[in-house]
Formats: C-alpha cells, sequence, structure tokens
C-alpha cells in the first residue's frame, strides 16, 4: 500500500490510460464530445483525489525514485493546469481527428514530467525526460492540415534529440569521474575535477535548453507558432513549469557543492535571456510568438530568484509558477477560442475586441497584466518574491536589469491591451458564444490570478514544503 502513495499519480495517470485505451478498443462510435467528458472527468477525480490523499515520503526502485512534498504539490499542480488545458481546447478537440490518442499523448507526457519530478537517479532523470519530450512532439502535429504544424513537430523533435545528446554526454562525464549516478551520491561527490565540471556543464546546457535559455531558444517561437493553440498552452505552462521545478531541484540539491559555477552562468544567462526575450517580443504580430517571447523572458526572471541559492529562491520558483499558470491558461484560453472559431491570431485581427466580446477581453488584460507584474494580480507578487530571493546573493545589478526589464515588457503586454480597448477596427471580430467548459476555466483561472497574491498562506505553504528538503 505504502507503494501505491508513493507513486499515486503515475498509479492514476496508468489507470486513466488503460481505461482510455479499453474503451477505445470498445469503441461504439463515440463522438468527440463524449471522449472529451470522458477525459476531463477522469482528469478531474485525479487532481481532486492527488490534492486530497496524503503525500507519503520515501523511496523506491532501490533509490530511483523517491516522494517528497514539494514534488507532490508540483505533480498536482501540473495536473491540475492538464485539466484546464482541456477544458479551453475543447472547441479544438471537437474539430480534431484522433482525440483519444491526442488525449493518450498527454497522459503519457504528464507521466513523464511525474517520474522526473521524482527521479533520485540521473539515467530515471533522463528516461522521464524523454518519456514527457517525444510524445509532446507529436502533439505539435496535431494540426493536421497546416504544413507549419508538421514544421513545429520536427523543430521539436530536433531540437530534443539535440539536447538530449549534449545532456546524455554530460551524464556520462559525471559517471566517469564519480563512478556513480545516484543524485544521493553525486550530492557527497561533487568537485571542481575538470571532468566533473565539465559533466555538469553539458548536463545545464541540456536543461536550460528544454527552458528556452538565450542563446538556446531559437526553436521556440517556430514551434509555439506551428503548434496547435492548446499544444502550445501544454509546452508553455506545463512543460516549462515541471522543468523549472526539477531544474531548481537538482542545482540546489545535487549540484549545491558548485554553487560558485552555477551562480556565474545563471548570471550570464538571466540577463540574456530577460533582454533578448523582451527585444523579440517587441515586434512580434502573431500571438502565439508573442506569448513565446514571453514566456523566455519569464524564464529569465525564474532564472534570477534561483540564483539566490536559498529555500526561498525554490519557493519563490514554485510559486512564480503557480501564478504563470493562471495567467498564461487564461491568454492562450482567450487564443484558443478565438483561434478555433475565426483563425485570426494576430494583434491586429483583436482590435476592437473589448467592443464585440469585453468578457475575452478583460479576461486577456488581466491575463497580460499579471504576466507584466502590475498589481494588485499576483504576478505582480510573484516577481517580487523573485527579486527578493535574488537579492540574497547581494548582487545588486542583476536585480536592477531585472527591474528595467520589468518596464520594457510593461510596454508591450499594453500594446495588446491598446488594440483591444482603444483601437477601433471595422472588421472586429464578432461576438463569441463561450462554451460552458472555457467560462469554468477562465473564471477559476482568473480567480487565482487576482486571489493568489492576496494569500500570502499560499507562499508559506510553499516555502514549508521545501524547508529541510
Amino acid at each position: 500500500m505504502q507503494l501505491f502513495y508513493l507513486l499515486k499519480n503515475e498509479w492514476m495517470l496508468s489507470f486513466m490510460m488503460v481505461v482510455l485505451l479499453i474503451l477505445k478498443v470498445a469503441d461504439n462510435g463515440r463522438s468527440h464530445s463524449s471522449w472529451i467528458r470522458i477525459f476531463n472527468g477522469l482528469m478531474l477525480v485525479l487532481c481532486v483525489a492527488g490534492w486530497l490523499m496524503p503525500t507519503v515520503e520515501g523511496e523506491a526502485f532501490g533509490g530511483m525514485f523517491f516522494s517528497y512534498k514539494a514534488g507532490a504539490f508540483a505533480k498536482n499542480l501540473l495536473c491540475t493546469g492538464t485539466l484546464f488545458i482541456g477544458l479551453i481546447g475543447e472547441d479544438w478537440l471537437k474539430k480534431t481527428r484522433h482525440v483519444v490518442e491526442f488525449y493518450l499523448l498527454i497522459i503519457s507526457t504528464l507521466m513523464g514530467m511525474c517520474f522526473m519530478i521524482s527521479a533520485g537517479h540521473m539515467l530515471m532523470f533522463y528516461l522521464s525526460l524523454e518519456l514527457a519530450s517525444i510524445p509532446l512532439a507529436a502533439m505539435c502535429n496535431f494540426g493536421f492540415e497546416e504544413r507549419r504544424s508538421g514544421e513545429a513537430a520536427m523543430k521539436l523533435i530536433l531540437s530534443s534529440a539535440f539536447s538530449s545528446g549534449l545532456m546524455l554526454m554530460g551524464i556520462s562525464f559525471l559517471y566517469g569521474a564519480t563512478g556513480t549516478l545516484s543524485f544521493a551520491q553525486l550530492t557527497l561527490m561533487s568537485s571542481y575535477e575538470p571532468l566533473f565540471i565539465i559533466g555538469f556543464v553539458l548536463l545545464f546546457t541540456g536543461i536550460v535548453f528544454k527552458l528556452s535559455v538565450v542563446p538556446f531558444h531559437l526553436w521556440t517561437a517556430d514551434v509555439y507558432e506551428g503548434s496547435p493553440a492548446p499544444v502550445t498552452a501544454f509546452l508553455s505552462v506545463i512543460s516549462k513549469g515541471a522543468m523549472v521545478m526539477v531544474f531548481a531541484y537538482i542545482l540546489y540539491h545535487v549540484f549545491g557543492a558548485l554553487n560558485d559555477v552555477w551562480y556565474t552562468l545563471l548570471y550570464v544567462l538571466s540577463i540574456a535571456t530577460m533582454v533578448i526575450g523582451n527585444l523579440f517580443a517587441i515586434r512580434q504580430q502573431n500571438l502565439k510568438r508573442f506569448l513565446a517571447f514571453s514566456s523566455i523572458t519569464q524564464i529569465g526572471y525564474i532564472l534570477v530568484g534561483i540564483s539566490g541559492s536559498s529555500a526561498e529562491g525554490f519557493t519563490a520558483a514554485m510559486y512564480f509558477i503557480v501564478v504563470y499558470l493562471f495567467s498564461n491558461i487564461v491568454a492562450f484560453g482567450v487564443i484558443t477560442h478565438i483561434a478555433s472559431k475565426t483563425g485570426n491570431e494576430t494583434i491586429d485581427s483583436y482590435k476592437g475586441l473589448a467592443k464585440t466580446n469585453p468578457f475575452l477581453a478583460w479576461s486577456m488584460a488581466i491575463a497580460l497584466f499579471s504576466l507584466a507584474g502590475v498589481p494588485p494580480t499576483a504576478g505582480f507578487f510573484g516577481k517580487i518574491f523573485l527579486l527578493k530571493a535574488g537579492v540574497g546573493t547581494g548582487n545588486f545589478v542583476l536585480i536592477i536589469v531585472a527591474a528595467l526589464n520589468m518596464i520594457v515588457a510593461l510596454y508591450y503586454y499594453l500594446r495588446v491591451i491598446r488594440a483591444m480597448f482603444m483601437d477601433s477596427n471595422e472588421n472586429a471580430i464578432q461576438p463569441l458564444e463561450s462554451g460552458l467548459s472555457l467560462r469554468i476555466a477562465l473564471f477559476v483561472c482568473l480567480a487565482g490570478i487576482i486571489l493568489t497574491g492576496f494569500a500570502g498562506s499560499i507562499y508559506e505553504y510553499i516555502l514549508n514544503l521545501n524547508v529541510g528538503l
């Protein structure tokens, strides 16, 4: 029974996959709407059970897998975010072919992320990362009628293969230097030997490639633009969220002795990521490319918080992922709904949206305000905590650069808001009917954007999960 509690999320995801496969084999002509209700229902049960069931800390499979409270929180958060993405993507899913196969790919990717978060060994981490990456590339290709969707899938699989190769070479060097790949042993055997440092840098490079950190970001905008909007939302929110949490854990608890090395790397890369992400976001017209460079910039802010090298840094990164999840799901919910109804994805096509679709316009505006860090949204508090954690190192140059980039970011977020509320358009998007699933997802996430910042207990709860980790 203890093994079930240790792997509760993984067991439940496996059960979901088996149920969907059985129902698919015994399919008697179910409609897409029926499959959507089945998946959302199963996902809701998984989320409720995940949050309510007790978290048992311990190891399994000889230390390859270990369960801890912060990891359980991260898994439940990712599963909840996947449920919301399923709700906002309902209109698109009704039109796509192979809806069951799409859900199976989502579950496979999510399972890989859960195993990755609980990995206690480099091989478990690597295999879990591949399980999370390969189905995701297949999901990018689900815009079967569009050539750019196939291109996005090809670019993602090639970039993933390249980063995985770097990571695997780094893991090989780490094994050559220490004779072990166990996280617990690597923590004790970390050293400044050249072979070990090279292995760490290669592993670090492979991970930041997945995070779209500059200069390893070139695949991001094309993949985001070419993928169907719900898949782009999954890439931006769930995939990045999982990698941030694993990245912070590995730096703090496996390679903490190399703090001088990875702090220098974070310092340089965070500045480059914030500046380049902002400069490219300013000139974007396509909203998915716009949010791609926005997500790159947000990763730069997260690196500032992680550089704090403390429990507050880990906590700030996890808290910001919560805020980022709510904000991006709302933004992509609006984009997905409008794109599925009209095919419009450009900023200019959103001119006058506030007059014809005020609910969608206000939802998008609140999400963008949160991403920009404007009070009283939760994004403001999230960035304050990241900067506060970064100040712990005493490097005020980094904090000043981050603050200046936040001011620049405000300009291009307001550009979209101005188009919706102030610009007129004779061909404005006509009033669109929002389904119940979309409204539920948007209302819940909007409430999260407004209330999370004022609920200080959430930050304290996450901090308590990380104390003693």
